[in-house]
Formats: structure tokens, sequence, C-alpha cells
């Protein structure tokens, strides 16, 4: 074994291997979330995470008005015969 240090470890089941509790928790690394892999030229492996969002909306909170709109009036129709 190298000298280095080594934070955690994981066992590869299959062609699977996870995560250690306390990297996924450390990185914020949730369900959904992708890994991208690359090796370097030197042999050394980078793990890139791009987190998965929920969607477009999914801080939205809603409208809180409380004035009534009329969809095919007050708002963007474009593309829509309202004829």
């Amino acid at each position: 074994m190298s000298s280095e240090h080594v934070d955690s470890e994981s066992k590869v089941s299959g062609n699977q291997a996870n995560i250690p509790a306390r990297i996924r928790r450390e990185l914020d690394i949730d369900d959904g979330d992708k890994l991208r892999w690359q090796i370097e030229d030197d042999g050394t492996l980078r793990v890139q995470i791009v987190q998965q969002h929920t969607g477009t909306f999914s801080e939205f909170e809603g409208y809180d008005g409380d004035e009534q709109t009329d969809v095919t009036n007050d708002h963007d129709a474009w593309g829509v015969d309202t004829e």
C-alpha cells in the first residue's frame, strides 16, 4: 500500500462500486446525481459530480396574488388560434 492518505475505500461488486457515506455527505452526492469519469495521461482518475436538478420550476412557489387572470387574453398565446 502506498504512503498516501486514504479517506475511504469501497469494494467493487460486479461492475458497481458504492460511494462511502462520508464521501457522499461531504460532497452532497444524492440519488439521481451523475458521476463523470476521466483518466488523466498520468493514470490519475478524476470524478466530476453532476448534481441532478428536479426541474426548471422546482423552486417556484406559485402565484400569490389575489387577481384572477384569463389565460387566453392575458398570457402569450403565440401559435394558438383563439378565434
